[in-house]
């Protein structure tokens, strides 16, 4: 059985190059309206998203969520988290294809070394729902934890 279902729906009207993506009927009604194009994917955004910009979001904020569970369970709750992912859409093969997700975490944590940090980050990484589902593509995670 689902935890959770969320549904977004894209409607596109016109040719890749010149044509215009609307998100709707988004479960929370936080992404309707959003646009899209192929210009925002692939050059400079304009304002509007890019389905690589939406699971940059989904990464970082279940990364975020997935670490700051294994640190609770560690007894070092996290004081902050900043959590940046970065997609890449590459040409493979030639056609573009979402080939990695690089995640940069920095810290503040106390009463947690460097040496249990790190290992508590892997156990997010290895936890992370969207992490789970990028289980093709390359992702690699960067994690800082800074003195307090």
């Amino acid at each position: 059985m689902s935890i959770a279902d969320r549904t977004t729906t894209t409607t596109w009207e016109g040719p890749l190059a010149s044509g215009t993506g609307t998100l709707r009927g988004s479960s929370s009604g936080a992404l309707d309206d959003q646009q899209i194009t192929w210009a925002s994917r692939t050059e400079a955004p304009g304002g509007k998203s890019s389905p690589e910009e939406l699971l940059a979001a989904a990464h970082s904020s279940c990364f975020s969520m997935a670490l700051s569970l294994c640190l609770g369970e560690n007894q070092t709750p996290p004081t902050k988290l900043d959590v940046e992912a970065t997609v890449s859409l590459e040409e493979v093969e030639g056609k573009p294809t979402v080939t990695t997700s690089r995640i940069t975490v920095t810290a503040v944590v106390e009463g947690i070394d460097e040496a249990g940090f790190t290992s508590v980050v892997d156990e997010a990484a290895a936890l992370c729902p969207v992490s789970r589902l990028f289980a093709g593509a390359k992702i690699s995670v960067s994690a800082t934890l800074e003195k307090v």
